[in-house]
């Protein structure tokens, strides 16, 4: 019988737009990228050259500290530009695809056969290595490092989230491939974490039924509740999207970065899920699908509460297999509008009557901060949806100060941003907390190494 999780805390916050399990028609991106700042942890060291030929998997960059990490491209081309921003920051690697695509072999492989270090080095050389992460620090795994447990969290439980069920339909056996490659990889357990009453199933692997309000899906609180991360610990995280790459890479022998992207929100026109290929064109994507006036609406790669604000000629974040699409809201002047009942506005504290209408009334909310920063204020307000055995206000401000021997007693080793979403979701402070957090980990991953 699996552990049984339930999480009280939180919120789940309940948006206009949701999509249905559908396949829809997507347009074909005329260009693929590599975003290196999709990549916590890396200094980027670019190998390709504008005009280059490359093929499925060849590789376009390395970090230059761990040069057996390998990022790849996801499509075969030409390298068309190797965008750079203030001091050569490397901003992308693009390629523009074939028609066909044309893939290098890497070789089909037999998971039960191979040692753990056989593993390893498929995955590196394969570029798919960047998509397993860790705590602490919240950035990619070093090869190096042997894993006390590795945790995959199947439930997406933020706002207007994908349904991985129906993601992973047709594809079992590539996700069973890569939870029996993962467990190869550290002497303690994998930890799949599924919805409560889901019919999801997996073996060789400790499954985990969560139940609960967001953030009840995020690695994090998995983590938290099972096995807390202690200093001087390692373990790493994956999305179970990214499950399937390292699958497919043994079964079909390919680095195939193929995926499902939802496409979400009260500005769209049409809602589902689009199949592509990761480094995609945001354009590509909601291209004939959101309202027109596009000035006048935020388009986010990922969720609303930890996703990346993105126009049409970015690209999807390596992570990301969401589009949602809000209402930018700077059009909106509402005179004294504090003051009002609010009928139709959202509030987590009940400010306006809406809530009286029931947990099942949908609400667009548009990308207005809706007020001023400000001091922190400590009203437990963060507590209410924080749902991690940690103090979070005494934990940010022991980062504010950068007080390590504080952060370590404060459980900064097993945390990553997205964790404090709701906290800068419900924060009356307008305090930008995940920033805070991130450049937390960015310093203390300096400092300890």
């Amino acid at each position: 019988m699996a552990n049984v999780i339930k999480i009280k805390k939180g919120l789940d916050i309940n948006l206009k737009g949701k999509a249905s399990d559908v396949l829809l028609t997507g347009r074909k991106s005329d260009s693929y990228a590599i975003v290196p700042d999709s990549y916590n942890g890396i200094i980027p060291k670019v190998t390709a050259k504008v005009g280059d030929r490359v093929r499925a998997g060849s590789v376009l960059m390395t970090d230059k500290n761990r040069p057996e990490i390998k990022f790849v491209s996801p499509v075969s081309g030409e390298v068309t530009a190797v965008n750079r921003g203030e001091k050569r920051k490397v901003l992308s690697i693009v390629v523009k695809p074939d028609a066909e695509l044309d893939y290098i072999e890497f070789g089909k492989k037999d998971v039960s056969s191979l040692k753990a270090e056989e593993i390893k080095e498929a995955i590196l050389e394969a570029g798919i290595w960047p998509f397993i992460k860790q705590r602490p620090y919240d950035i990619v795994a070093s090869p190096s490092d042997i894993p006390r447990d590795i945790f995959v969290s199947t439930f997406y439980s933020a706002p207007l989230a994908p349904n991985f069920e129906y993601i992973v339909k047709g594809q079992e056996d590539d996700f069973q491939t890569g939870l029996d490659a993962l467990a190869k990889l550290t002497p303690g357990k994998v930890y799949v974490g599924v919805k409560k009453d889901s019919s999801f199933q997996v073996a060789g692997a400790e499954v985990v039924e969560i139940e609960g309000p967001h953030p009840a899906g995020n690695a994090g609180v998995l983590i938290n509740h099972i096995k807390p991360v202690n200093k001087g610990e390692t373990v790493w995280t994956i999305n179970p999207d990214d499950v399937l790459l390292i699958g497919r890479l043994f079964n079909k022998g390919i680095a195939d970065f193929s995926r499902l992207v939802v496409i979400t929100g009260s500005e769209t026109t049409e809602r589902g899920y689009i199949r592509t290929i990761a480094g995609c064109t945001i354009k590509s994507l909601v291209d004939g699908k959101i309202f027109d006036g596009s000035e006048h609406i935020r388009i986010i790669s990922g969720n609303v509460l930890s996703g990346h604000k993105a126009n049409k000629e970015d690209y999807l974040y390596a992570y990301d297999n969401q589009i949602t699409v809000i209402p930018e809201g700077d059009e909106v002047s509402e005179f004294l509008g504090w003051a009002i009942p609010g009928f139709g506005k959202y509030s987590v504290s009940h400010t306006y009557l809406t809530w009286l209408t029931g947990k099942n009334k949908e609400y667009v909310i548009d990308a207005r901060i809706r007020g001023s920063k400000r001091a922190m204020i400590m009203s437990n307000e963060y507590d209410k949806v924080f749902p991690m055995d940690i103090l979070p206000e005494y934990l940010l401000k022991a980062i504010i100060a950068f007080d390590i021997d504080k952060m370590e007693n404060l459980g900064i080793y097993e945390v990553a941003p997205e964790d404090f979403a709701l906290c800068e979701f419900v924060d009356t402070s307008k305090i930008e907390i995940q920033k805070i957090v991130r450049n937390g980990l960015n310093l203390l991953y300096k400092e300890m190494n």
